[in-house]
């Protein structure tokens, strides 16, 4: 396929997901409107300083029955057969900390089943790579929905952190930094047990932790972090990440310039990330150091939560070569100093033994995030004396994997936990 088409692929399949949303979104109002009057608006205590986690408010923002569910898994060509309950899920906002360790607040979906188990085992699940907050989960009924409405349906609460910068939360989002999304999915965590006891469905205290491209990077930290004691209230029971990018040094980074990752992906992948990691670690003092002009004027701004991914694209170039300077492209092809750094903070989330059974999957055929980088990951967990299955879901795309694998994950979380 040539580069051309690649994009116009792209530009088209984005297009259409756009219109899906706002045909959502207008659904969205009607819906909202009728749950106005439910017992939902809770608030905290906001008195400062207030610990992590502390949860703020809590804000219902859908109510499905399984049939319902059913037909959004559907129209996203997911498999429906793990659904058997209904749905309803909530806007949580809860105070967390910045990459910085300042306090902030950030925006995650909390969302029920409407049936099953009165005490619920909770699924964390990470989100993708999202540039516009209107479609974090807790905001936009689309896509990053899917495996809350999935997991809810099979029987078991979900936790879906927005992260930092995205959803309702102030600043823009640190994109790939490991750190602060961990921090931001582990207070959703003691969010999301608040909220729930006081919606009348407490939680077992078991999490089972999935997510999806930069998720599945995240949900393998989380683990980690889990399983190191982080929050006493929480044992960690399985860990089933979905296409993660979990080698940027090794795998993702040189993917971007051996033709493994499509034009398109690498050239949105690329500059996020470069303004992103900019604000935390000196990889450029000017743009243009690392963006060629005209791009080097306008990338920094394209990046405020507000754009689309159509809009970004439009406004850069076709290829990652045509956008990047020859010298700092040299640079990204032999990283060292803080833009190796920047890779390597991303790059410790398999380099840990897990004590509960994990299961990795991925497509052969993902052009944005290779099958290497599960490879990679199943090779540092085997350094440990850990052995991860790694799940080859065959000739499918980035997004192919995501909706094969959704579905297997709530049955691998239902053998772990024998339902």
């Amino acid at each position: 396929m040539s580069d051309n088409t690649r994009r116009n692929a792209g530009s088209t399949r984005t297009r259409r997901h756009r219109r899906t949303r706002r045909a959502i979104a207008a659904g969205a109002a009607l819906l909202l409107a009728g749950l106005a009057a439910a017992p939902a608006a809770v608030a905290a205590d906001r008195r400062d300083p207030a610990p992590r986690g502390t949860l703020v408010s809590v804000v219902p923002v859908a109510s499905h029955d399984a049939d319902a569910v059913r037909r959004f898994l559907a129209e996203r060509e997911t498999a429906t057969d793990p659904v058997r309950y209904g749905v309803r899920s909530y806007r949580l906002t809860y105070r967390t900390v910045d990459p910085h360790g300042a306090p902030t607040l950030a925006t995650g979906l909390l969302t029920l089943p409407t049936g099953g188990r009165h005490r619920l085992d909770l699924v964390s699940d990470t989100h993708g790579t999202m540039v516009a907050r209107a479609y974090a989960p807790s905001v936009g009924e689309d896509f990053g929905r899917v495996p809350s409405y999935l997991h809810a349906g099979a029987g078991r609460a979900v936790a879906a952190p927005d992260y930092l910068g995205l959803g309702e939360g102030p600043g823009r989002h640190p994109y790939m930094d490991t750190r602060s999304s961990v921090t931001a999915s582990v207070d959703m965590l003691r969010a999301a047990r608040t909220a729930a006891d006081r919606l009348g469905r407490p939680l077992t205290g078991d999490v089972y932790a999935t997510g999806f491209s930069q998720g599945g990077q995240v949900a393998m930290a989380l683990g980690k972090t889990l399983q190191n004691g982080a929050d006493g209230h929480f044992r960690l029971k399985a860990l089933a990440p979905v296409s993660g990018p979990y080698d940027l040094a090794g795998e993702e980074i040189p993917a971007l310039f051996d033709g493994r990752v499509n034009d398109t992906s690498g050239v949105l992948y690329t500059s996020y990330w470069l303004v992103a990691q900019n604000r935390l670690h000196p990889l450029y003092k000017d743009p243009a150091e690392a963006f060629r002009e005209p791009y080097a004027s306008r990338v920094e701004g394209l990046y405020d939560g507000a754009h689309e991914e159509e809009d970004i694209l439009g406004a850069l170039p076709p290829t990652v070569g045509e956008m990047l300077t020859p010298a700092f492209a040299e640079r990204m092809r032999h990283p060292s100093g803080a833009l190796l750094d920047a890779m390597r903070g991303a790059d410790h989330t398999c380099d840990w033994k897990p004590r509960v059974p994990v299961r990795l999957y991925a497509g052969a055929a993902d052009t944005d995030v290779p099958i290497a980088n599960a490879r990679s990951c199943a090779r540092q967990l085997a350094g440990h004396g850990k052995r991860a299955e790694l799940v080859d879901q065959g000739d499918v795309d980035h997004f192919g994997s995501f909706a094969v694998s959704a579905p297997q994950v709530v049955r691998f979380f239902d053998s772990v936990s024998g339902e």
